[in-house]
């Protein structure tokens, strides 16, 4: 059984081995260690969750909702990477800095559209000109119909953590 680095080791060396430049040199991996390589990264992520559940909250926010297209979000974020669903945030960087990783409590477990459940982790890499002190725009993907899984957070307080900082355009964490 792999443990949880070694399993995330496999899934990134999986995600950017390129088959036909070392077709001489992998052998396949069997389907069982693709499967344990996931559950162990989905451990791992879910132990990272853990630890910040219990955190004093660093920001109280009151939530809003974005989405590309029909008015909503278009081209780069601030930091001029591409936004990420359901990771990206909209901050007020007097308020929370920009390049800061939160983990949001009221997110966990949210389900996904494409069937999997958030671990709460989010990346403020993003301004408006709406966002003024104590506000948060979590950016839920392209169309209004992203926004079903998190409108029940829709005008509602979250308890934000800081979690880290990160370089770049997520998601590089430290």
């Amino acid at each position: 059984m792999l443990n949880a680095a070694a399993a995330l080791a496999l899934l990134w060396s999986l995600a950017v081995s390129d088959p036909a430049a070392n077709a001489a040199e992998t052998t396949a991996v069997p389907y069982t260690e693709v499967l344990a390589a996931e559950a162990a990264a989905i451990e791992a992520s879910a132990a990272a969750a853990d630890a910040f559940m219990n955190e004093e909250p660093d920001w109280r926010l009151s939530a809003r909702l974005y989405h590309a297209g029909g008015g909503g979000a278009t081209g780069a974020d601030s930091l001029g990477c591409r936004p990420i669903a359901m990771r990206t945030v909209a901050i007020d960087p007097r308020v929370v800095p920009r390049r800061t990783r939160l983990f949001i409590r009221e997110t966990v477990g949210m389900q996904l559209p494409d069937g999997r459940v958030h671990d709460g982790f989010w990346y403020a890499s993003d301004t408006g000109g709406a966002i003024k002190g104590s506000k948060i725009d979590l950016y839920t993907g392209h169309g209004r119909g992203s926004m079903r899984p998190a409108m029940p957070l829709n005008m509602n307080t979250l308890t934000v953590v800081e979690a880290g900082r990160f370089d770049g355009c997520p998601p590089d964490w430290e």
